[in-house]
Formats: C-alpha cells, sequence, structure tokens
C-alpha cells in the first residue's frame, strides 16, 4: 500500500499538455513515481465503468483541469456530470485536482475542490502541487529554473500569436499527430506543414497549437507567409530578439537568424501562416533542432515537411460547434445544416453567428437556402463557384447592410486590402481628409471604431487582436485584423463598380500618407514592408496619380535597399507593364521603373534580360522627341553597367563615353556628383580592357575632384580611393598600393559599417596587396574573414563571394594546401560558368587557376590540356592583348614545360612577352616575369647566351620595381617557374 501511495498519476485533456508535464516534474522531482495519463472526455462514453477504468490507477489521482467541459455539447456535458457526482464519494480519499483555467466552473466541477494555479509564482503553484498530491515538501528545493517552464510565464520571446480562440473545439487527434510529429524528432527538429483548403481552420487548428503547447518554448515567433515581402521582414524582425543586430541587407539578416536558430540550445517554434509556393520562403525555415509549422493549401510542402492533412470537422464536432455558437439550435438542425455545407469550419462559423444575430429567422429556412444554392434569390450573381458559400454570405452581407450600415462601409474598405493583415493602424493614422466621409469620423472615435470592427468580426469570422491606441495611451483599440482570403475575394465581387473605385481609391491615399518617403533610413523598412502587399488590391498599380506612382516607386527602392532583389523585379515589372501603355516611354515614373527592372535583373545575375531591357529603353528614348538630357544619359549609364557585367567591356566603355560628356554639358560639369559617377563607370570599365594606367589617372582625377567636392570620407571618395590602389596593385606597384590600401580600409571602418560591401572589398583589396607584399599570412586570416563574412552574408553564389573565393582559392594554393586549393577552385570555376556562361572570362580564367593546381598536383597531361584550351578562348573573349589573355598563355607555358614540350613553351612565352611590353610595358611584373620564364625554356634548349642575359635583366628590373627582398624578386633570382592568377574585377 506504502508503494501505491508514493505513485501519482497525473491526469489531463489534451490542452492542457504543459500544465500536465510541468506538474509531473515537480512530483519527480520530489522523490514520487508518477504516470502521464491523458484522458479526454470528449471520446469517452460517459459512463461509470469510463470513469472507474482511470481510477484503478494506482496511488494518488491528480486531475488536471482546464475548459474542456466548455467544449461538450450541453446533453453530454450533463452525462458526465452526474456520472462524477455518482463515482466522486467511493474515491474521494485518492482524488485531488488542480484548475489551470481562468473560466468559471459549473457545479459538478467544483465538487472536486480544485487548487488554482493560474496567476501564482512557480514556487508558490508548486507548493500546492505537492500537497495536493500528497508529497511532503522536499528539504532541498528543486532550482525551478531547471526542466520545463511554468506555464503561466510567457515564452522569452512571443511575437504575433493569435489571441487563443475560446470557441475553438475538437481537432484533439490532429493536435496530438502536430505535437507527436514535432516531439519524434527529438535534437534534429522538424517541420510540419497543416495542408487543406481554404475555410478548413488551419490557422485556428495552429493558433492552437501555439497555446497549448507554448510551454514546451522558449521563442515562439509567428509570421504571415501569404505575401513573401512580409514574411521575410518579419522574420528578420527577429534578429534582435536574438541579439542579432539588422545588416540592412535583408537577406543577410535572415541568414543570420537561420544561423542563430540553427545553433541556440533553447526550444524555438516558428510558424508560417498561409504559406503558398515553398520555394519563395525556403530560406525562413531554419534546420536546426527547433520546430516549424507550417499553415498551406499547396501540396509541393510535402517535399520539405511531414505534412498532415486537414480535413473538415467531423461531424459530431460540427454539431457541438455549430450549438455553442448558436445555442438556440437543436441537435438535428446542427446535423442538417453542418450536413449542407460539408462540415466547413469556415461556413459553419460564420452561419451560426449570422444565426445568432437573427434569432427570429426560421432555422429550417435558412438551411433550405443554402441546400438549394441560389445566391441569385438574395441579390449576388452565382459565380458557379462556391454557390453554398454565396448563399451563406449573401445572406450575411444583406444583415450587415441593413442592420449595420457603418460595419458595410467599414467591410468594403477593409476589402481593398491585402485580407492577410489588414492595416488598421494606417486607417487609425490617416488623415480625415484621407477617408470617405461616412468613415472619417467612425474610424477615428476608438468607441465607434472598435464596435464596428467587433461587429464584423462577430458575423464575418475576421480575427481581432487588441493594442493600445495610437493617440490615447489609456485607449485599447484593434491593432490587428485577419480576413479570410475566400470571403475577402467574394466581398471584393460583389462590390458595386462605383463603390469599389471610391474605397480603393481611399485605400490608396490612406498608404500615400504612410509613406515615410524615405527608404534609406532602417526606422522606415518595417512600414515600407507593412506598405508592399496592399499595392495590388488597392489598384496602386494601375493608378494615374502621382503621389500614388511615387509611392510605388519608393517600395521598389526599399527593395533594392533592403537585398531584395527578386521581389524588386516583381514590383518594377508591373510598375513597367503598367504605366507604360499609358503614360508612355518617356513618363518620369515609367523611366525609374524600367532603370530599377534593368537594375534588379542585374542583381540576380539575369545579365541578358537585363541587357534587353536596358537596349528596348535605350531605343524608344532615342526614338522619342522631347526626351530630357537626363534619362538619355541614365539609360546608357545602366545599359553599360550590364554590358560590363556581361565582358562586352569595348561597347560599354562607349556607352559611359557618351553619357559622360552629355553629363557634364547638361548637369554642370565634370566634378558633379551625377557626372563623377559615371566617369568612375567609364574608368571601370577602361580597367576592364586590360587599361590599367589608363584607369588609374581617371580614378585619381575622379578622387581629387570627389575630396574637394564631398570631402575624404564620403563613401564615393573611399570608393575612388580603392578602385586607385586596385588599379596600382595591378599595375605591380605594390608597396604603393598596400599603403594607400591600408589606410583607406581603416577609414572605411571608420565610416561604414565593419560589414557594409565596399568595406568588404576594401579588406579583399587590402589582402591581395599584402599577398603581392609577401605577407602570405596576414592576407590568409584577412581574405578568410572576409569571406566567411560574404558567406553569411550573401551566400556562396553572390557574384562579390565568387570573386573573393576564386582569389581565396589561389593564396590557399600559395600557402600550400593544395587539396583545398582544388577544391575551391573547382566550385568556384562552376559556379561562375553556371552564373555567366562557359564562354565569359571569369569563368575561363576560373578553369585557368584549375589548371595551375592540377599541374602542381603533378596532372601534367590534363592540366596542359586545359590551360592551353583557356589560353584559346581567353584571347577568344578579351583578345590576344588583354592582360588576361597574357596572363593564361603564362600559364601555358608552365604548363608546356611541365610536360616537356620545351620547344613549344618558349615560342609561346617568347610571343606572350612582346604582347605584355605592348599592353603593360617592359617593367610590368608580368612582363618581367615572362622574360624570367622564357630564360629557363631558353637554357632548356641549350641557347645559355640569350637565357643568361634575360634573367640577368628581369632580376635587374625586379629589384628596381620591388626591391631586393621582395619575395617575388627572389622567387625569379633563384630561377622558379613563373606563374599567373587570374582574379576577377569588381564590377
Amino acid at each position: 500500500m506504502t508503494a501505491q501511495l508514493e505513485h501519482v498519476t497525473v491526469v489531463f485533456a489534451g490542452q492542457s499538455e504543459s500544465w500536465a508535464k510541468w506538474i509531473d516534474h515537480q512530483i519527480r522531482a520530489a522523490g514520487r513515481r508518477t504516470t502521464l495519463v491523458r484522458w479526454n472526455p470528449l471520446r469517452r462514453p460517459p459512463t461509470v465503468q469510463a470513469l472507474g477504468n482511470l481510477m484503478s490507477a494506482p496511488g494518488r489521482i491528480l486531475l488536471v483541469i482546464d475548459d474542456w467541459y466548455e467544449r461538450l455539447e450541453r446533453s453530454r456535458f450533463d452525462a458526465w456530470a452526474g456520472v462524477l457526482r455518482q463515482t466522486l464519494p467511493e474515491y474521494r480519499d485518492r482524488i485531488a485536482a488542480v484548475s489551470v483555467t481562468a473560466q468559471p466552473m459549473p457545479d459538478a466541477v467544483i465538487a472536486l475542490a480544485p487548487v488554482e494555479l493560474r496567476g501564482l509564482r512557480p514556487e508558490v503553484a508548486r507548493s500546492r502541487v505537492l500537497e495536493c498530491a500528497g508529497v511532503p515538501a522536499p528539504g532541498a528545493l528543486i532550482d525551478l529554473r531547471r526542466g520545463p517552464r511554468f506555464p503561466d510565464d510567457p515564452p522569452e520571446v512571443w511575437r504575433r500569436v493569435p489571441r487563443r480562440n475560446r470557441r475553438f473545439i475538437g481537432r484533439t487527434e490532429l493536435l496530438e499527430q502536430v505535437y507527436a510529429t514535432l516531439s519524434a524528432a527529438g535534437r534534429d527538429g522538424a517541420t510540419v506543414a497543416l495542408r487543406g483548403p481554404g475555410g478548413f481552420g488551419k490557422t485556428q487548428l495552429a493558433a492552437e497549437y501555439v497555446h497549448r503547447f507554448a510551454g514546451e518554448y522558449d521563442i515562439v515567433w509567428w509570421i504571415s507567409a501569404a505575401q513573401r515581402v512580409t514574411a521575410r521582414q518579419q522574420f528578420a524582425e527577429l534578429a534582435p530578439e536574438m541579439g542579432l543586430t539588422d545588416a540592412g541587407d535583408l537577406a543577410a539578416t535572415i541568414k543570420a537568424v537561420r544561423r542563430e536558430l540553427d545553433d541556440t540550445a533553447r526550444p524555438w517554434l516558428l510558424v508560417l501562416d498561409g504559406a503558398g509556393d515553398p520555394e519563395p520562403l525556403r530560406d525562413l525555415v531554419p534546420e536546426g533542432r527547433g520546430h516549424v509549422l507550417v499553415t498551406t493549401h499547396r501540396g509541393e510542402w510535402a517535399a520539405h515537411a511531414e505534412t498532415i492533412e486537414v480535413p473538415p470537422f467531423e461531424r459530431r464536432e460540427s454539431v457541438a460547434f455549430l450549438r455553442r455558437r448558436a445555442a438556440r439550435l437543436t441537435d438535428d438542425q446542427a446535423q442538417r445544416l453542418a450536413e449542407a455545407v460539408e462540415d466547413m469550419p469556415l461556413l459553419l462559423d460564420q452561419m451560426a453567428a449570422w444565426l445568432d444575430l437573427n434569432p427570429t429567422v426560421s432555422v429550417n429556412d435558412y438551411v433550405r437556402d443554402i441546400r438549394e444554392g441560389r445566391p441569385d434569390r438574395f441579390g449576388v450573381m452565382a459565380s458557379g463557384q462556391y454557390p453554398k458559400f454565396e448563399v451563406a454570405w449573401a445572406k450575411l452581407i444583406n444583415s450587415l447592410r441593413e442592420g449595420s450600415e457603418p460595419a458595410w462601409q467599414l467591410l468594403n474598405l477593409l476589402v481593398c486590402f491585402s485580407p492577410d493583415v489588414v492595416p488598421v493602424r494606417l486607417l487609425q493614422t490617416a488623415r480625415h481628409g484621407d477617408l470617405p466621409p461616412e468613415l472619417a469620423e467612425l474610424i477615428s472615435e476608438p468607441s465607434s471604431w472598435n464596435t464596428a470592427l467587433r461587429k464584423l468580426s462577430e458575423i464575418t469570422s475576421m480575427r481581432i487582436e487588441y493594442e493600445q491606441g495610437p493617440r490615447r495611451l489609456d485607449t485599447q483599440t484593434v491593432g490587428t485584423l485577419r480576413m479570410h482570403r475566400l470571403f475577402h475575394r467574394y466581398v471584393r465581387s460583389v462590390q458595386a463598380p462605383d463603390d469599389a473605385e471610391r474605397y480603393s481609391a481611399a485605400a490608396r491615399r490612406v498608404l500615400v500618407s504612410a509613406d515615410p518617403r524615405d527608404s534609406a533610413q532602417a526606422g522606415n523598412w518595417a512600414r515600407y514592408a507593412e506598405i508592399i502587399p496592399h499595392l495590388e488590391p488597392s489598384g496602386a498599380l494601375q493608378s494615374a496619380d502621382d503621389d500614388v506612382r511615387d509611392l510605388v516607386l519608393n517600395c521598389v527602392e526599399y527593395l533594392r535597399m533592403r537585398g531584395e532583389y527578386h521581389d524588386g523585379w516583381w514590383l518594377s515589372r508591373l510598375a513597367v507593364d503598367n504605366w507604360r501603355p499609358k503614360f508612355g516611354d518617356t513618363d518620369r515614373s515609367v523611366l525609374v521603373a524600367v532603370h530599377q527592372l534593368a537594375n534588379m535583373l542585374r542583381r540576380l545575375g539575369r545579365y541578358a534580360e537585363a541587357e534587353e531591357v536596358g537596349r528596348e529603353n535605350l531605343r524608344r528614348l532615342s526614338g522619342a522627341g522631347q526626351v530630357r538630357p537626363i534619362e538619355l544619359i541614365r539609360a546608357k549609364d545602366g545599359l553599360g553597367g550590364t554590358l560590363m557585367a556581361l565582358s562586352r567591356y569595348t561597347e560599354a566603355r562607349t556607352l559611359f563615353e557618351e553619357a559622360a560628356a552629355s553629363a557634364a554639358e547638361e548637369l554642370g560639369g565634370e566634378n558633379v556628383p551625377r557626372t563623377l559617377s559615371i566617369r568612375s563607370n567609364l574608368a571601370v570599365a577602361v580597367g576592364l580592357q586590360g587599361h590599367y594606367a589608363e584607369s588609374l589617372v581617371q580614378h585619381r582625377r575622379i578622387f581629387e575632384a570627389r575630396v574637394e567636392l564631398l570631402g575624404g570620407k564620403d563613401a564615393a571618395t573611399l570608393n575612388s580611393a580603392l578602385r586607385s590602389a586596385w588599379m596600382l596593385r595591378l599595375l605591380g606597384r605594390y608597396r604603393e598600393a598596400l599603403a594607400i590600401q591600408g589606410h583607406n580600409s581603416r577609414v572605411h571602418s571608420q565610416v561604414l559599417d565593419r560589414n557594409h560591401s565596399q568595406t568588404l572589398h576594401a579588406e579583399h583589396n587590402l589582402a591581395l596587396c599584402a599577398r603581392r607584399d609577401g605577407d602570405l599570412q596576414f592576407a590568409h586570416v584577412m581574405m578568410r574573414g572576409v569571406r566567411e563574412k560574404l558567406l553569411r552574408r550573401r551566400g556562396a553564389l553572390h557574384p562579390e563571394t565568387l570573386m573573393v573565393s576564386c582569389d581565396y582559392a589561389m593564396l590557399l594554393r600559395q600557402l600550400e594546401r593544395t587539396a583545398e586549393a582544388r577544391e575551391l577552385a573547382e566550385l568556384t570555376a562552376a559556379q561562375y560558368a553556371a552564373q555567366l556562361g562557359e564562354g565569359h572570362p571569369y569563368a575561363i580564367g576560373a578553369r585557368d587557376n584549375v589548371a595551375t593546381v592540377m599541374r602542381d598536383m603533378g596532372e601534367t597531361r590534363s592540366a596542359l590540356e586545359l590551360s592551353l584550351r583557356t589560353v584559346q578562348e581567353m584571347e577568344q573573349a578579351v583578345g590576344r592583348e588583354h592582360p588576361w589573355a597574357i596572363g593564361c598563355a603564362k600559364n601555358g607555358v608552365a604548363a608546356l614545360a611541365a610536360a616537356g614540350e620545351t620547344e613549344s613553351a618558349a615560342a609561346l612565352g617568347r610571343d606572350a612577352a612582346e604582347r605584355s611590353a605592348r599592353a603593360l610595358g617592359e617593367s610590368h611584373v608580368l612582363t618581367i616575369s615572362l622574360r624570367a620564364g622564357l630564360a629557363l625554356d631558353l637554357a632548356e634548349l641549350g641557347e645559355v647566351e640569350e637565357a643568361e642575359t634575360l634573367h640577368r635583366d628581369a632580376v635587374t628590373r625586379l629589384t628596381t620595381v620591388l626591391g631586393p627582398d621582395h619575395p617575388q624578386t627572389h622567387y625569379i633570382l633563384e630561377r622558379h617557374r613563373p606563374y599567373w592568377d587570374f582574379e576577377p574585377q569588381p564590377i
């Protein structure tokens, strides 16, 4: 008997699992054995035997009382109450109860004398639990921070979770299936997708899961995932909660949050509500030990998650729900109503609400109307898609029109926004003049506003959340409203055309008023992310209003600033498609949208499409009359940038020269900011042509002008100094380049963020300068750090990451980490080829790097074949006189010599040295090293005198250029075989 008394059986219904686990932990920590029993009266017949089976458990029985009794229809509740009264006296000495509900308890439950646990401090609640379980308080109390968290304490991080729906009923097996699936994953984490058609209650099921099992998590984050822009912004807003800063680039912030979730030991739950296609959301699904819960109607999520199908209600659930929602319904009426709409939860909720608000209406007549599916009888044209929906919704809307005109008018306005999260805060802070007159006063007065929204919520099943009022701190007002997409679509379809236009215009005015008009400020980013989902439903993209079009362009610019190039492409394309036919090619807004569209395509690496957009825009502008000169300048500048990325350097240079000349003439001279920007692009194009000395001269002139105009610490000035140092390095003036770049990098770190793209460019060049100056360890630490930052912020495929990875691979080779170098060089070459095409100079040069490493690894014949192929490909891509073609030839010489083909090596080496002297000069490092390599081959062929002359001349020149102690001088002096690295250039 003593052993039995020491055992405690904790009995709970499914919705109180977090409490049950906490109670169980406290009892076990006090030294007693326990058994957890999930016992759901909804699933058992109300008989003495059913309760007797439960009471047969050994030892003491502790019942966890929640509000399960509210989920029983009246007859079933009465039956259980009778069983409890009949059984309780027999087991009274073994039964105790604790209450975890804030709801009033009926007499049958009060008879159990449950002890209240809610609203207490954890240590007080523990004492009560132990007392109820008959467990003496332990001498040494267990640290409450260990084990499950006290369920009454909210998770440390809790955001945007909808309020618990007190009318939620049933779905017990589904909830348990979700919990079991997520829990079974253990430390590996898991993703579950609740899939089903619209109106089946997926969101409500997810919300109930979150509230029911909140005690299991330290972090709970709810994301409205129907709109990609909104979902990504809301995911990034988790950063400060994880101790991270927003890096400005949204993708980088998302990566940082994902990495933190992957690494943290804190249990977390992420909900993606209303998700569509999984592909745009895949980077919002971490792979750590936490849980992801998705609600969706898309079957494609099966490839990314354990899918649980969400069916309609079971009939008994429908009946229980209807009778609870509309008390006047009999079991038979609820049965017939549920049958008429096939147990769809959304429609059941709306119909029950309507019947409850219309108590004199015959339920039988209402069921008949729904069954017949004739919406035309109620003033609505049938769509042929949802006849049963339409009848119910037609009655609902007629009730609003006739009985609550303010609520009907407000609904007309609300459906002109996106349904996922209606921007009620924007409406509350809107100017009176932006709103329809009949709604201006209603929205400004909190009591009227809240009354109208509550009315809508009651009759349409829209979910509302309260928050502090925007104007009065002592007022609670509706802060969030969610409308079902099916209902939203239906109301839009039945709006009168005049009403639709009038309310849409008001919605657009509200959005314009909410525009911060500064997308560069981080404090405005959340607002733009909030506005963007409403552009399409409000008709903003079709609007002729200049303020509305400026709003759209500001949203596009926000997306560019945040690095959201795919969404920026989508929005700018919609703007161009809608505006160009109406306003023409030369309209200011059209031109800005086209410019942004090409820019987004470039950022996405879709250079051929960007070129097509840019050429078409330039053609249209060139053929139009009365075009502002700045528009042609911008078009040529933009197209030039695209052509540089496509390696069409000569054509890009021509466009930049034309744009710079026009800008100097039209904008006030060569040294105004816009002209300097174009001149900088021109200098980059000249450098990409291989004319390093000419490019250096241009960059230095631009630098001097920017210092005078903008100051030495402006970002544009710093960029000119960086470009100048880059050209000095390519010219072989390593010490000079290192001195300038060292200072430039320090100032970048002071003026810009350490993770800013331009700062990383500066540190990358500093690493390259240090490497060329012989400081390999510093170069390695610096370049590795830059690459790690870019991998975290941009990902492996971003152009900036690829550029650094290409250089890092060859630095690893020089450090004799050959296997690592080979792997990274091959990966980079493949990625360049995939992005830019096999014939792009960057892809060819990266393959040439691979050939160099292959030669180091003894793969002589394969290295020779690849090297000679890249020689031909690079000459075809950029011309024989380009330094890249000459550099590939230099490696071809080394490959031929390694294969024993010395005569061919000497012939190619002599030709390459002559080309290098013409292109870069006799004293350039590339020319000198080619002559040194030629000396090695001539000596091998027996032409000793010429070989010695070339060798002495090479050593003398290198000593003059680099100094006698420079590692490269020693390298040549010791007669090692020279080689060349391909280095991609920033564009």
